[in-house]
């Protein structure tokens, strides 16, 4: 089997984050998302994965490079425009020949891998098999309406009104029939080849489509919320190992994760956290669900369920951040000097909450 992954969203619900950075690249728990995604297909034993990009793609092509880090060896597919996720397929067939294949979003973050279901398919007779899970608000996501025999009746892309809460959760698994289906079917009101219309083909033309319903935690982390819930999830699942220094005055945990080169001083970190590589955190409070990114200074500040990426400095903020994702590069400083005001330089799609 080969694998395929889908990295050529602009990410603009993530913005600022994302303004000019690859969503995929974001980091939970220290790691970029697409490196998660990559390694789930390694360790289902796919070693020969396509990459399809877009705008970000030069940006990725530098991060991944060629997949010898990971073993595995990385094609990359340009696709040209945001034509669908069926499009992103139809433009691979030269990638993917005749073989079967694992089709992953490369911003999702997914509980247990998917190695057991790899084999499943693998193994099976099946044309096609789905992810599905129950979520809360399934008028965001495509939809599968199951029959009463379990088996895929119908699928929509965001319905007014879903037939069910079961969600597509952008793990797919096809044979070479796939291509008809993508070359069979017309764009969408959006303009789009969706894949949840190339999969009611195959249905509808009596392919054998597998629905598997996954009954762990599954996050697309498309928004800022959903981004730092994949970090609490990941963080709480990390086996948490101390490489860095930590000092005699240092009080850090037994859930806490300190990459190679970090240095804690005289500082308080509750996990589940990490912090990474050459990081400085000095005089200051880390508390649960915070992962601290590489090359950062926190200097007599306390954060606690934020993301903070590289290179940025947070120094002495007398109120305790929270909730928050910080960019890379960021200096956030206080100044005691009256008058007291509030002075900002910020970027396009800011958010600030003041108090």
């Amino acid at each position: 089997m080969k694998g395929l992954i889908l990295s050529g969203g602009k990410g603009t619900r993530l913005y600022p984050i994302t303004f000019n950075r690859a969503k995929q690249l974001v980091p939970v728990a220290n790691k970029p998302v697409l490196f998660r995604v990559i390694e789930a297909i390694k360790e289902a034993g796919i070693h020969d994965i396509g990459i399809v990009i877009g705008d970000t793609g030069e940006e990725i092509k530098a991060a991944a490079g060629t997949g010898e880090r990971w073993g595995v060896n990385l094609t990359y597919i340009p696709q040209d425009a945001p034509l669908g996720l069926a499009h992103a397929v139809k433009i691979s067939q030269d990638f993917l020949g005749d073989e079967r294949f694992v089709m992953f979003l490369g911003d999702n973050v997914i509980q247990g891998g998917i190695s057991s279901l790899i084999r499943q398919f693998a193994h099976s007779d099946w044309n096609s098999q789905v992810v599905l899970t129950e979520v809360d608000q399934p008028q965001h996501y495509g939809v599968a309406e199951l029959d009463e025999n379990g088996r895929i009746k119908r699928l929509i892309e965001k319905p007014r009104n879903p037939p069910s809460n079961l969600a597509l959760v952008g793990i797919y698994m096809f044979d070479k029939n796939v291509f008809t289906a993508v070359n069979s079917i017309k764009p969408s009101w959006r303009g789009e080849l969706e894949i949840t219309d190339a999969i009611q083909w195959l249905v509808e033309n009596n392919f054998a489509v597998h629905p598997y319903i996954h009954r762990g935690w599954w996050i697309d982390t498309g928004k800022p919320i959903d981004m730092l819930e994949a970090n609490n999830r990941v963080l709480a699942e990390l086996t948490h190992t101390v490489d860095g220094f930590v000092d005699k005055d240092s009080k850090v945990d037994h859930l806490v994760t300190v990459e190679r080169g970090a240095e804690i001083i005289n500082s308080v970190i509750r996990g589940p956290a990490i912090i990474g590589e050459e990081a400085r955190i000095v005089n200051s409070y880390i508390g649960p669900f915070t992962s601290i990114f590489h090359h950062t200074v926190i200097d007599s500040s306390e954060i606690e369920h934020s993301i903070v990426l590289d290179n940025t400095r947070i120094l002495g903020i007398p109120s305790r951040i929270e909730d928050s994702i910080i960019g890379r590069e960021v200096e956030i400083t206080y100044s005691p000097i009256k008058p007291k005001a509030f002075k900002m330089t910020l970027g396009d799609h800011s958010k600030v909450g003041l108090l």
